[in-house]
């Protein structure tokens, strides 16, 4: 049987060959110990000095502002939790989105316990934070702003450089996950203004369980994990080499081919949306903004349906993730489409598909038949 139509990369992609390719000898033959002085440790221990250098090129900073953490939960972690604990002479206060990917809700609750207050701001129907709700949201006692740089549910794209602006001009420290960005748009964090930014390995290619955290120079948060010192002391724990590597090859390929993987994203993305709108109609809805949004990334809510029925109808066929999932005799909307106030008859019936470099235009219309069979069986 024929293997379903992967559409979910924003679940997770497959490992780039040229990841595979880089890994393989960290695999097979290069076990060493980068903190090791011998031999065996010359290999690993340049392997992820190079790795660190690829990461910085694909987001325009130095070598040394580069952190490697074991994935975007714990960039996250690190960039928030690191802040509060630093700055906690200055002040309490956090200020972050509505929509946010947990790894920074969740965040942004457990230090409530501790005392740190939170402001989360709301979203419009396209899922944009405004800048002056930020503003305003500002405190003398607060520290940091975390503010996504684009919403793994729906695409909107924040206007992060924007809040930097005004983040600088208060002396505040301001924070982007930009774990669904890196490999699919441009991410530059000296045209962002950004003090922190977070990447995940695996939505761009390279291997589950490996990220990094950009830290300005001029920036101190308190170390994450304490021990021998490895990462310059922000993270102490013997380095993931193999996967570091993975890392820096998937972002070196990205850099490189940019631009041709947004237009072929974008394409195919188009090509899918406009291909199911003229097959249904008006009883498909786009969530999030029609233009700020991820060029690979579509989010469409079909009236009237649960997404977990149309799931099953296309599960051998197509992989998608829904924006609603059913518990018994109740329909839990996700927490991005209440924010973004998406009716509930349309965000119920809610699919997620997003395309890849892998893509192809032919898998594109095979997707495109299946789901409107489905949702046509269903109903809709």
């Amino acid at each position: 049987m024929a293997r379903p139509i992967y559409l979910d990369y924003n679940g997770t992609t497959p490992h780039a060959p040229e990841v595979i390719a880089a890994m393989r000898p960290f695999l097979e033959h290069e076990f060493g110990n980068p903190s090791s002085s011998h031999w065996y440790g010359i290999a690993p221990k340049q392997a992820v000095e190079k790795a660190r250098q690829q990461v910085a090129r694909l987001l325009n900073c130095a070598a040394d502002e580069i952190v490697f953490t074991s994935g975007g939960t714990e960039s996250n972690n690190h960039a928030i939790k690191g802040m509060a604990a630093a700055l906690r002479d200055r002040g309490n206060h956090i200020i972050t989105c509505s929509i946010e990917h947990p790894a920074v809700l969740e965040v942004c609750r457990a230090l409530e316990a501790d005392g740190v207050a939170t402001t989360c701001l709301p979203v419009d129907h396209d899922g944009l934070v405004d800048p002056a709700d930020v503003e305003k949201a500002i405190r003398p006692e607060t520290i940091l702003i975390s503010i996504m740089h684009s919403n793994n549910e729906v695409g909107t794209m924040q206007p992060v450089a924007e809040i930097s602006a005004l983040a600088r001009s208060r002396g505040i420290a301001i924070h982007t996950d930009a774990a669904q960005s890196v490999g699919k748009v441009a991410v530059d964090v000296r045209a962002l203004g950004v003090d922190l930014l977070s990447v995940a390995g695996h939505k761009l290619y390279a291997p589950k369980g490996v990220g990094a955290l950009y830290i300005r120079k001029s920036v101190q948060p308190a170390k994450f994990c304490h021990g021998a010192g490895q990462e310059r002391g922000w993270r102490a724990g013997t380095e993931n080499v193999l996967e570091i590597v993975g890392l820096g090859m998937a972002c070196e390929i990205a850099g490189e081919n940019l631009e041709s993987n947004i237009s072929h994203m974008q394409g195919l993305r188009d090509r899918l949306h406009q291909g199911l709108v003229d097959d249904l109609g008006d009883t498909c809805a786009l969530n999030g903004h029609p233009e700020k949004r991820l060029p690979n990334t579509l989010s469409l809510g079909f009236k009237g349906l649960a997404a977990t029925r149309i799931l099953e109808e296309i599960g051998l066929d197509v992989a998608a993730s829904p924006g609603a999932a059913c518990h018994s005799d109740t329909v839990e909307i996700s927490h991005v489409l209440q924010a973004m106030g998406i009716d509930r008859q349309w965000a119920m019936g809610t699919l997620r598909f997003s395309v890849g470099r892998m893509t192809t235009a032919e898998e594109i219309d095979r997707a495109r038949a299946v789901v409107t069979a489905a949702v046509r069986k269903l109903g809709g």
